[in-house]
């Protein structure tokens, strides 16, 4: 992230009166409080550390708190995956809600299987009460959605796979 996306972040929460926002990738985390607070947390290992009140008379060293990692998931039986590598990623660029259409009643903008142009809309993205068109970044087949309709996202998550025409 550079400096000038962070300040049109920061810039888009006062405008609309956001009281706290966390944008985490896989680089990085960024929980921003109103009030001017900004912690920054390199990944992949956050750590928040707290001080805690202690008293004049006691010696006792300030205490803190770390985030402890979740346990390791169970390991899944081995099912082939596909070859993904000759797909271009469509990235969500900001975090929000996924949707498929303009509206409700409409149509999707595009389906699975369907030939797409650069530059054309994929998908919005509603972040703080904006709609947010998400473009093709190449013309091709999309092979892939994966993310359902109304659905969180997070910034980096894979919206689409194409197949490059």
């Amino acid at each position: 992230m550079n400096a000038k996306e962070l300040k049109s972040i920061l810039q888009a929460l006062q405008e609309h009166e956001v009281a706290e926002l966390t944008l985490e990738t896989p680089d990085y985390k960024l929980t921003v409080k109103r009030g001017g607070e900004v912690q920054y947390v390199a990944a992949p290992a956050p750590v928040v550390i707290q001080p805690q009140a202690v008293p004049a008379s006691s010696p006792s060293p300030v205490q803190t708190q770390a985030e402890t990692p979740a346990p390791a998931p169970t390991p899944k039986p081995e099912v082939p995956k596909e070859d993904t590598s000759r797909y271009v990623e469509v990235k969500a660029p900001i975090v929000g809600t996924f949707y498929r259409a303009p509206s409700p009643e409409a149509e999707p903008f595009v389906k699975e299987g369907d030939l797409v142009k650069k530059g054309q809309v994929l998908c919005i993205i509603e972040a703080m009460k904006l709609m947010n068109e998400i473009e093709s970044e190449v013309s091709g087949v999309v092979r892939k959605i994966l993310v359902s309709n109304g659905e969180p996202i997070e910034y980096g998550q894979v919206l689409f796979l194409i197949e490059p025409a």
